[in-house]
């Protein structure tokens, strides 16, 4: 009878741990033998696309390369619209789910705002910045929750100034405002001329984004190698930089190996796409995802299941910005304490999963 009860007993215990995974969302996965990114997507999340949010959420541990996870490799797994369920480490499913959003309130200023840390940033990079964005957007809250770990005794401010191409000048470069976000950095070691690189201090990062080519589903793209994208065209519209194309030591662009359009407004570039004048569009996963959705054409393209780049978001501060050292220090120290304690993995996955509902 003891044997009986014994038996009873662990079997209750294990329908009650099984229970218990299943009310939980997200978490880690142990890669087995024969995963691939598109294989644990299609697993978890039903939904093969996903790979590419497994990958920008553990690009550190598995790097540019989509095919370079390895068997017993741990992968931090998002919650996604309940799914996946039951994997070590979730969080409640209650917990997961994103609260109504929340768009930034723009306050009047005044004077006293200038004693205090003054920092910089534009509508209409979503989904990174953006005044009807949830918190203004996740590059936003990012920010704003390290900086509330910083503490600093003047305080600080986050201003909307909506007109790009006057942050870095002259905004940034007179100190009018203290910090620029969030901003990408070039290969500043292969290109130590470039303006940016030349101008400003970089953060940490806040933020590894994939880059990604987009194709029409007719005319699919290879890539395993460089050479199988020698001799192609690619679509990147006005605004967006060229130079991931010759960083890292590629010089694709610079030495002819493949050609690039640069149309003024990123409709164009997939008009281009499905017009045959272009190869595929490169843009970041999100930005890319969104336009296609946006124009109805997610059942004409594909993406291609290997990102041609990763790069980064910053805050930056011009190097002649009297507290420069000062300023990069305390958000560098601000941004880590929220990365060790869960801070900021909890607001990327809660802006994650809103970007995925959109799709």
């Amino acid at each position: 009878m003891r044997k009986i009860l014994g038996a009873a007993a662990v079997a209750f215990a294990g329908l009650a741990a099984n229970s218990v995974a299943a009310e939980t969302c997200g978490g880690i996965y142990t890669v087995k033998p024969g995963d691939s990114l598109s294989v644990i997507a299609d697993s978890l999340y039903k939904d093969v696309g996903k790979w590419t949010t497994i990958h920008s959420n553990n690009i550190k541990a598995i790097g540019p390369a989509a095919n370079a996870i390895r068997v017993g490799m741990k992968l931090n797994i998002t919650c996604l619209d309940g799914l996946p369920t039951g994997l070590p480490g979730g969080r409640k499913i209650a917990e997961a789910t994103p609260v109504a959003a929340q768009p930034v309130e723009i306050k009047a200023g005044n004077a006293e705002i200038r004693h205090r840390i003054n920092l910089l940033t534009a509508d209409g990079f979503e989904p990174f910045t953006g005044k009807s964005l949830h918190n203004g957007g996740m590059m936003t809250e990012i920010l704003d929750a390290a900086m509330k770990r910083a503490d600093p005794s003047q305080g600080y401010a986050i201003h909307w100034v909506d007109l790009w191409t006057a942050h870095e000048e002259p905004l940034l470069s007179n100190a009018l405002l203290d910090a620029g976000f969030p901003w990408y950095q070039p290969d500043c070691e292969s290109r130590p001329d470039d303006a940016r690189c030349e101008n400003f201090h970089f953060s940490d990062p806040m933020f590894e984004l994939l880059v990604l080519m987009f194709t029409d589903k007719n005319r699919p793209l290879k890539f395993e190698k460089p050479e199988d994208l020698f001799g192609k065209t690619f679509c990147r519209p006005q605004g967006y930089e060229l130079y991931l194309f010759d960083e890292q030591g590629r010089n694709w662009l610079r030495d002819g190996k493949i050609k690039v359009e640069h149309p003024l407004t990123t409709d164009e570039c997939y008009e281009m796409v499905l017009a045959g004048k272009a190869d595929a569009v490169v843009m970041n996963e999100f930005t890319g995802r969104a336009h296609i959705k946006e124009l109805g054409l997610s059942d004409r393209f594909d993406v291609v299941p290997q990102p041609i780049a990763i790069q980064a978001l910053h805050v930056i501060i011009h190097k002649s910005h009297p507290e420069a050292s000062q300023l990069l220090d305390m958000v560098n120290t601000a941004l880590r304490s929220i990365r060790e304690d869960g801070t900021y993995q909890a607001i990327i996955e809660d802006h994650l999963a809103r970007i995925w509902a959109g799709f």
